[in-house]
């Protein structure tokens, strides 16, 4: 039996014994929809001498590497079933419950029940369109929008009513009526690198309560502050409008991939139980568990205080790596791109001050000369954004990412020269 290529409709083609062709059915419709930006970005690590600015991460030097093989040698040889076995659909308990006192405070009392644990915080994005989208149901998002939020719930093909937080005509109560819910990355947001403020934080925690939709708080950079006091989490604020056990309309979500490392591919939601017990429902379709071994890994480097003892060394290092990145934009591409210095997170979002620069075609050329960066366009569900580009700081050393400012500053120059 033969394959031969793709007919012009999608299908394939089977060709059996060299006789008639045989029409497989086609792939699903919303795969033609899809972008290729998230595996470039992965990919890039392979290219040799390639300065990668596109992808969201982390340095690798700061995992505790010999601290979590031990935990995984004693995890697996004190708890074989627990760490090799099929465990909990919503996750280990102690983990549960240590995360729920993690983020507890006087107004807001978790218990497991108001926990989940997810397999990364992408399966948390996932679960939530599993559970509350229709087809071409309405999702309330935060502008520009995550990249992996969009390829989560493409399948979905929802439509987005795009949320400007910051900007002074924003009406939140109209943002989120009638949507199946809202998105949002209040600190140091994905791709913007912005930190919403405390009234906008306010106001939208407001708005669920008074329209009753959900409302996620995607928050997988609050432990990144490089200046200043946390602001309070959407999910304390909620709290203390009803204090006493969480029922109310924000859905938290977290992880270790930031604090810890992505590898485990540990994260939680943290919300309502009914919402917890629906997310359970969707995840035992989804991959049963979340590995064991993990989770026990998760637990012990929390009890141990792991994390919060490589904070400053994090900490220290993306700060410097910020300003250093910041820097090398001053010095080579001032007058090509404007940007704000975020005050924490992983990215500085530029535009383009040339209306002739398009920043997909940048990207192209962007490669060309050993750079790679992300083009504005995949974080806006209609792709009409083409004036900007995010920028990662913190997987490169200073001296990467003057040399990546250069290669960019090339690139736009023959961008620019192309577009005449």
């Amino acid at each position: 039996m033969t394959l031969a290529p793709l007919a012009k409709n999608g299908h394939s083609r089977v060709m059996p014994d060299q006789t008639v062709p045989t029409m497989r059915p086609a792939f699903a419709p919303w795969l033609s929809r899809s972008n290729d930006v998230t595996s470039v970005f992965l990919a890039a690590g392979q290219v040799p001498d390639l300065v990668n600015l596109a992808g969201g991460l982390p340095e690798p030097s700061v995992w505790p590497v010999a601290e979590l093989a031990d935990l995984a040698a004693e995890a697996i040889r004190n708890h074989p079933d627990e760490t090799l076995g099929y465990g909990p659909i919503p996750g280990l308990p102690a983990l549960r419950d240590l995360i729920a006192a993690r983020f507890s405070t006087e107004a807001l009392r978790l218990s497991r029940e108001n926990v989940l644990i997810t397999t990364g915080g992408m399966q948390a994005l996932e679960l939530m369109g599993k559970v509350l989208l229709e087809p071409g149901g309405t999702v309330a998002a935060q502008s520009p929008a995550y990249l992996g939020a969009l390829d989560a719930w493409m399948p979905h093909a929802p439509r987005y009513r795009p949320m400007r937080i910051e900007g002074n005509d924003f009406d939140p109560h109209a943002a989120l009526a009638g949507a199946q819910f809202a998105y949002t990355v209040p600190n140091f947001s994905n791709p913007s690198g912005r930190l919403v403020a405390l009234p906008e934080r306010q106001a939208l925690v407001a708005a669920a309560h008074a329209t009753g939709t959900w409302l996620i708080e995607d928050d997988p950079y609050g432990a990144l502050y490089y200046e200043g006091e946390p602001l309070p989490r959407l999910l304390e604020l909620s709290a203390a409008e009803r204090p006493g056990p969480y029922g109310g309309p924000v859905v938290y979500m977290g992880s270790l991939s930031k604090e810890l490392a992505p590898g485990l591919r540990i994260g939680w939601v943290i919300a309502a139980p009914e919402m917890i017990v629906a997310l359970a429902t969707a995840k035992q379709g989804s991959d049963m568990c979340t590995s064991g071994l993990s989770q026990m890994l998760a637990l012990r480097a929390l009890q141990a205080g792991i994390t919060d003892r490589i904070r400053p060394e994090v900490l220290a290092i993306y700060r410097a790596r910020r300003d250093a990145l910041c820097a090398a934009l001053q010095a080579h591409l001032a007058g090509e791109l404007d940007w704000q210095v975020p005050v924490g997170g992983m990215f500085v979002w530029a535009t383009a001050r040339d209306p002739r620069l398009d920043t997909d075609r940048l990207l192209h050329h962007a490669m060309a000369e050993g750079v790679c960066i992300s083009p504005s366009s995949v974080f806006d569900p209609e792709g009409l954004d083409r004036r900007s580009l995010r920028l990662n700081f913190t997987l490169n050393p200073p001296e990467r990412l003057e040399e990546g400012c250069r290669r960019l500053a090339r690139a736009i120059r023959a961008a620019l020269a192309e577009a005449g």
